[in-house]
C-alpha cells in the first residue's frame, strides 16, 4: 500500500485499474457468518432459490449505488437503483429468535494481495453508520475508525506512507474522515489516495460493476436516450439502445458484427439497429430471421414485436461487448426466456467474452448452461480453460437458515467433483419419477 505520487512524477505514466478478484460478506441477510468467493473471468453462482446468491452481490451493489449517487447519501444509500431497502432491519442477518444482529461487513479484493473491508453498525434504532474500514496489503493491515488521533492514525499507516506525507510543509495532523461507505486516513482535511497494487482508486473497482439485473424491463417499443461512458450507474438495461446507437454512429462495424454473431449463435436474430424517434427516445429494431439472408435489412421489426427472449438477452450481450477488463459484469439469470438450445449456446457467448478479457459473475439456475461450460472446457472450445472458471454453490442450513458456500474448480475434463446438490440430480430424479409413473400406469392397463 502506498500513497499517490505527485502529478509531476506521474507525467507520461498511464495508471492501470485492476479489477475485483474476491468478495467477502458477513451479517447481510442470510449470510450471517463470513463467506467469501473468488472472482475469476467466468464466475458462476448456483443454488436453490433464496439460498443467498443474490445477497452476496447485493451487499456489493449497496456500496456501488452509494458511490454512484450524484449527491452524498451518507454511509449507505439503502433504496437506490440497484438494490432496494427502506430499513436496515431488512438487510441485517437474524440470530435465531433473538432478533437481528446490529452490524454487517462487506469487502472486496483487488489482485492477489489486497483487500478492503468496511463494517457498518447500527446503534439501537439509529441508522446504519460506517464503523471501520480495514485495508489489507501484502505485508500490512491497517484499521481505521472514526475520531482517531494523530498518533493512532500514524500507527496504522505503513512507513512508506508516513514518510511521504511527512514532507508536507503544512504540518497538518493525521486524522480519519468518513467518505460515504469508507473511513479514510487524512492529513488535515485532505484524504490521501491509497494505491492497492495497480489500482490507484480502489473504490473504482465497485463503480466499475456493470449490473445486468434479472428484471430487464418488458419488451419496450421505445428506449431512453442515455449518456454512454465507461461507468454505468444503476441497472444496465436502460443503456442498451444508446450503446448500440453509439456504435452505429462511430461506425463500429466490428463490434456490431460481433453482437449480431452472438444473436445468431443463440438462434434469435441476424441484425440489430436503432432509430431515434425523439430527443429522449430510441427504438431498437431486429431482423425477424436468425440467419443472414438477402433483404435482411428490409425485414427488421421493432424488438417489441418478437419474442421476449430477444429483449431480455440483448442487454446481456451489449454489456459483454461494452465491458473492458476493468469492469466486472454481474448478470442475473442470463437464460431468462431462452429456449434450451439457446441456453447451451449462451456458454459459447460467455466464453467469447472471456477471450476478449471480460470478467463476469453469472448467477444462474440453468443446468444446461453449466453443462455447456463444462463441455467447452473439456473440448478446449473458445479458449475456455479450467483456470478461467470458478463455481460457487449456495445452500441454506436446515438448522438456522444461514447461507453456506461450497466452491469448486473444473479440471481438464470439465468435471467439478461433488457439490451439495447437482442440477443433473434434479433432472434425473424427475425423469425417473416420470418413467416409474408411466410404467405403473401401463401395468394397470
Amino acid at each position: 500500500m502506498a500513497t499517490r505520487t505527485s502529478p509531476s512524477k506521474r507525467r507520461g505514466a498511464k495508471p492501470t485499474e485492476a479489477g475485483i478478484t474476491g468478495i467477502t460478506v458477513a451479517g447481510f441477510k442470510s449470510i450471517r457468518d463470513e463467506q467469501s468467493i473468488e472472482v475469476r473471468p467466468l464466475t458462476i453462482l448456483a443454488g436453490a432459490n433464496s439460498s443467498g446468491k443474490s445477497s452476496m452481490m447485493q451487499a456489493l451493489l449497496l456500496l456501488k449505488q452509494t458511490l454512484d449517487a450524484s449527491y452524498d447519501p451518507g454511509p449507505l444509500l439503502l433504496n437506490g437503483p440497484n438494490v432496494h431497502f427502506t430499513d436496515a432491519a431488512q438487510l441485517l442477518s437474524r440470530r435465531g429468535t433473538a432478533g437481528s444482529v446490529n452490524a454487517f461487513r462487506v469487502g472486496f479484493s483487488v489482485g492477489e494481495h489486497f483487500r478492503i473491508v468496511s463494517r457498518f453498525r447500527r446503534n439501537g434504532g439509529s441508522p446504519l453508520d460506517v464503523a471501520e474500514t480495514t485495508i489489507e496489503g501484502r505485508t500490512s493491515r491497517s484499521r481505521f475508525t472514526k475520531a482517531m488521533s494523530d498518533a493512532e492514525v500514524q500507527a496504522q499507516l505503513p512507513p512508506a506512507v508516513r514518510t511521504h506525507w511527512a514532507e508536507r510543509p503544512d504540518g497538518a495532523p493525521w486524522k480519519t474522515v468518513p467518505i460515504r461507505c469508507f473511513i479514510w486516513p487524512a492529513r488535515g482535511e485532505t484524504p490521501i489516495r491509497l494505491v492497492l497494487g495497480e489500482m490507484e482508486r480502489p473504490e473504482l473497482g465497485i463503480q466499475q460493476i456493470i449490473h445486468v439485473s434479472g428484471f430487464r424491463g418488458n419488451a419496450e417499443r421505445a428506449w431512453p436516450v442515455t449518456a454512454v461512458g465507461w461507468l454505468f450507474s444503476g441497472e444496465f438495461h436502460v443503456y442498451t439502445a444508446s450503446v448500440i446507437s453509439q456504435w452505429e454512429g462511430k461506425k463500429s462495424q466490428a463490434t456490431l458484427g460481433a453482437l449480431c454473431d452472438d444473436l445468431q449463435s443463440l438462434g434469435l436474430s441476424s441484425k440489430v439497429a436503432t432509430r431515434r424517434i425523439s430527443d429522449a427516445q430510441l427504438e431498437i429494431y431486429v431482423a425477424r430471421l436468425p440467419r443472414t439472408s438477402r433483404g435482411v435489412s428490409r425485414n427488421l421489426v421493432n424488438i417489441a414485436d418478437v419474442g421476449l427472449g430477444v429483449s431480455h438477452v440483448l442487454p446481456v450481450l451489449v454489456a459483454l461487448h461494452v465491458a473492458t477488463p476493468k469492469h466486472l459484469v454481474y448478470i442475473e439469470q442470463p437464460e431468462i426466456h431462452l429456449h434450451p438450445r439457446a441456453q447451451v449456446a449462451m456458454a459459447t457467448v460467455l466464453a467469447r467474452a472471456v477471450r476478449r478479457g471480460v470478467r463476469m459473475v453469472v448467477e444462474t439456475h440453468s443446468g444446461l448452461l453449466l453443462l455447456a461450460v463444462q463441455a467447452l472446457v473439456a473440448q478446449g472450445g473458445e479458449g475456455l480453460t479450467p483456470d478461467l472458471v470458478k463455481l460457487h454453490w449456495f445452500t441454506r442450513s436446515e438448522k438456522d437458515g444461514t447461507t453456506r458456500i461450497t466452491s469448486a474448480e473444473l479440471d481438464d475434463a470439465g468435471a467439478f467433483g461433488d457439490w451439495p446438490e447437482d442440477f443433473g440430480d434434479v433432472e434425473l430424479d424427475i425423469e425417473s419419477r416420470y418413467i416409474d409413473a408411466a410404467q405403473a400406469r401401463m401395468s394397470k392397463k
